[in-house]
């Protein structure tokens, strides 16, 4: 183990540095973490100023997403780590004289910090895991903790891909004509594609935009593992239960739903019951309604895990493993580095696990971009010859030879789904030129819509954002209007308030159904453009109309997100409700979540961590879609804007989107800079 060091008060050298850290952190330019990393990191033995750079650009960049620092982002005058954290060259040149003098390439940075003691580089001797609280592999410098979960998770991903199971290619076929028809278009029916190779490993992924089918494939591929699961055998502690007619019993296979939030969950349950269902009467002796009905709900990857308050731990690990068959987990792309990690160990070495995600959305606002990395080749395709043999005779499709490259083995496990049953009109065209980058077509479809489902308000004015809060725009109607009148509504007639349950309950369901037709999303926290600044107005804005009347924090009407998960009332980070009369307590307030099916409530002085949501962030948005959203950019240009961030607040709108932005400029920047995460990811699964 490293040798500790009493070095609190660093040397004349490290003085200059650690003041322009702090200097920059007064400015809102760093985080406190930063600094205070750097000063830890330099009580552990001798700093030179470099490293203690290396900390403090390696702290902020982990706060915005990054996993690790590329030594080649730290070379050169100007390096690309200043462009990353949206820096001014006078703020980067000041922090750069402050640690002079610094390697000028990225082999000095890489030979200079291997000799400092905090640093433990990957292949040397005598690693303990503990001493060291930076790791340095190749030309990647790491928190160990994320150098941990990143190998964790390549070394995971790589032997699921790579564990193949036997396939009676015939029996798949038959299964695979019958649960999907011909493909009217002649080209690779990537749907069944999926099913294919999802089946015979441990590992499939599968990826698409809005309206691709991922949840209605996986249905299939429930069906699929259901009807032959009799043609290969697990260990006998975990064998399939037979029915005794040749099928196995519905509750034969272990299956679990899981997503990164409560509403992406119950999506993701309500989606592929109705798929079931619907599938029931082409296959009715696989008894798809039982199976269905077995599965439970889905839950969210902190509760399927076994959170425990105030710890990282979880329940279940490796050593106490999930009693599952297969876990398909939905909305992957908000699965942080460190979820996947934790998720990967505690999932048992026979299951399958199916990632479903949109490659093209937000990464999760922690570290990684675990989907995007391990997806970052899948429009290419990159199956092996052997691959395409097997899908052939499998699914008979025959693969293009475009899509034939030899990729490695995660390739051959990685589906993209690519025609969009919801997205063929307006909203699909942006969302497309979006994602190519091409700024003058995203202008050109915004502009040339006559359809009503497009709106651009430019140069929008926040009186024009607070109008569609309260009444939506033409050919769009609605706003928070709807739902404000439903629930008054039901309030003058008495549901609010009735001793009959169901009564209750069908009031509180419309109520919160009018609520989440609407929504307007914000790109940024801060600012009259950002959540703080519109929740504000908007909500003054209702009042005034006489659709809320505010008393305090709580009032009857009050949307609100939970920003901490909270185990003891059951809510977690994310989830929306909607605060309404407490029917056996008069005077009171509860909070109504919808959960799919289900509506849950929690008394509103029991909430601690909540914050009002007529407005939310994009990020916060994800796993969820609304028949009309409203996106609004902010006024000057921000780190956090590139066309992820444009596309995902788009593929939330259903039916119509309006974008609002006060200064068209910024649009053109957001769609032209792709986000890219630092990151060994895709390097290290192959």
């Amino acid at each position: 183990m490293m040798a500790q060091h009493d070095n609190t008060a660093p040397g004349a050298e490290l003085q200059a540095l650690l003041a322009q850290v702090d200097a920059m952190t007064e400015a809102g330019q760093l985080r406190r973490l930063a600094g205070a990393f750097a000063r830890f990191v330099a009580s552990q033995g001798p700093a030179k100023p470099a490293l203690l750079l290396a900390c403090v650009l390696l702290s902020e960049l982990e706060g915005r997403g990054h996993s690790c620092l590329l030594l080649a982002d730290l070379a050169g005058a100007s390096p690309p780590v200043r462009h990353m954290l949206g820096w001014s060259e006078e703020d980067w040149q000041a922090l750069r004289a402050a640690a002079a003098p610094l390697p000028k390439t990225a082999s000095a940075w890489r030979a200079q910090l291997y000799q400092c003691d905090q640093v433990w580089a990957v292949g040397d001797l005598g690693f303990d895991g503990e001493g060291h609280p930076l790791v340095l592999d190749d030309d990647r410098l790491y928190l160990r903790r994320y150098w941990r979960d990143e190998t964790a998770v390549a070394q995971a991903v790589r032997s699921r891909a790579l564990q193949l199971r036997p396939v009676d290619a015939k029996q798949v076929r038959q299964w695979l004509d019958i649960l999907f028809p011909a493909a009217e278009d002649g080209g690779p029916d990537w749907q069944k594609a999926a099913c294919a190779v999802a089946v015979r490993a441990n590992l499939g992924i599968i990826t698409g935009g809005p309206g691709t089918g991922k949840t209605y494939t996986v249905a299939r591929l429930l069906a699929l593992l259901f009807a032959t699961a009799g043609m290969e055998r697990v260990p006998a502690a975990h064998a399939w239960r037979d029915s005794g007619a040749g099928l196995p019993a519905a509750g034969g296979i272990r299956i679990a739903l899981a997503a990164p939030t409560g509403k992406a969950a119950a999506r993701l349950k309500q989606s592929i019951d109705q798929a079931l269902g619907a599938l029931s009467a082409l296959v009715p002796d696989l008894n798809l309604p039982e199976l269905a009905a077995r599965m439970g709900a889905a839950r969210t990857l902190h509760s399927l895990l076994g959170a425990r308050p105030g710890t990282r731990r979880f329940v279940h690990h490796k050593g106490n493993p999930l009693d599952v068959d297969v876990l398909i987990v939905d909305e992957a792309s908000m699965v942080h580095l460190e979820m996947m990690a934790s998720l990967l160990d505690a999932l048992p070495p026979h299951a399958r696990l199916v990632l479903l995600g949109d490659k093209d959305q937000l990464a999760s606002v922690e570290a990684g971009a675990v989907l995007g990395d391990l997806c970052h080749d899948a429009e290419a395709g990159g199956y092996s010859a052997a691959t395409a043999g097997y899908m052939r005779d499998a699914a008979g499709i025959v693969l293009p030879e475009s899509f034939i490259q030899g990729g490695g083995p995660l390739a051959q496990q990685t589906v993209m789904l690519r025609k969009s049953m919801r997205f063929g009109g307006p909203i699909g065209r942006l969302a497309l030129a979006v994602n190519a980058g091409d700024v003058a077509r995203v202008r050109a479809v915004l502009r040339e819509d006559d359809s009503g489902q497009l709106a651009w308000l430019d140069p929008a004015h926040h009186a024009h954002v607070l109008q569609l809060a309260l009444e939506g725009r033409a050919q769009a109607e609605g706003g928070y209007q709807r739902y404000l009148r439903e629930m008054a509504k039901g309030i003058d007639e008495g549901h609010a308030m009735s001793p009959d349950t169901v009564r209750h309950e069908g009031w509180v369901r419309e109520v919160l159904a009018a609520f989440e037709s609407f929504r307007i999303l914000c790109a940024v926290r801060d600012g009259e453009w950002g959540v703080s600044g519109l929740n504000d107005a908007i909500a003054a804005r209702l009042e005034a109309a006489g659709l809320l009347r505010r008393r305090g924090e709580w009032y009857v009407g009050r949307p609100v997100m939970v920003t901490r998960n909270d185990y003891a009332t059951g809510v977690f980070n994310g989830d929306i409700g909607l605060t309404l009369p407490d029917p056996l307590r008069p005077g009171s307030l509860r909070v109504y979540f919808s959960e799919g099916p289900h509506i849950r409530s929690v008394l509103a002085t029991r909430l601690r961590n909540v914050e009002t949501a007529f407005a939310m962030t994009v990020h916060k948005s994800q796993g969820s879609e609304f028949a009309h959203t409203v996106m609004v950019l902010p006024s000057s240009a921000s780190a956090v804007l590139a066309r992820e961030l444009v596309y995902t607040g788009i593929t939330r709108a259903r039916t119509h989107f309006t974008l609002a932005t006060p200064v068209a400029g910024v649009l053109d920047e957001a769609v032209a800079v792709r986000t890219q995460r630092a990151s060994g990811l895709r390097g290290l699964v192959g």
